[in-house]
């Protein structure tokens, strides 16, 4: 489970700083500035999230049960939430409307906030001073 994390975490990195290069240097030649400012959220939250999963798979203070529940929690809420806010930003780019989607990306927001406070209680519930 930690390669898992380690490796999922820098894949999300790299994606994340592509898309974030891509956000600063490219996007604004195709949508307004709101959507760019959004659109870099949406990057923001993900390195975040990166730098999350890269932290939980180095440590031991987590046991593996809450390992995974923090796994999937981050990929679906980065998945609703990060997903979804490029897809706004970038709407008129595509066929897709993605505004018909756009109630994910708090259900993707509320997925991150719980697995930082499954973290937490892990954390807590360590016996290891």
């Amino acid at each position: 489970m930690n390669k898992k994390l380690l490796v999922t975490g820098s894949v999300l990195g790299i994606l994340g700083i592509i898309l974030g290069a891509w956000s600063a240097h490219g996007l604004e030649k195709f949508v307004d500035t709101d959507a760019v400012k959004s659109f870099e959220t949406g990057v923001r939250y993900q390195m975040y999230h990166a730098f999350l999963l890269l932290i939980l798979g180095s440590t031991s203070f987590i046991n593996l049960r809450f390992k995974k529940i923090i796994f999937y929690l981050v990929i679906i809420g980065l998945i609703f939430f990060s997903g979804s806010i490029y897809g706004l930003a970038t709407n008129d780019l595509t066929s897709f409307n993605f505004e018909s989607i756009a109630m994910i990306t708090p259900v993707g927001g509320l997925s991150l906030i719980i697995s930082w406070l499954i973290m937490l209680i892990g954390i807590l519930r360590n016996k290891v001073d």
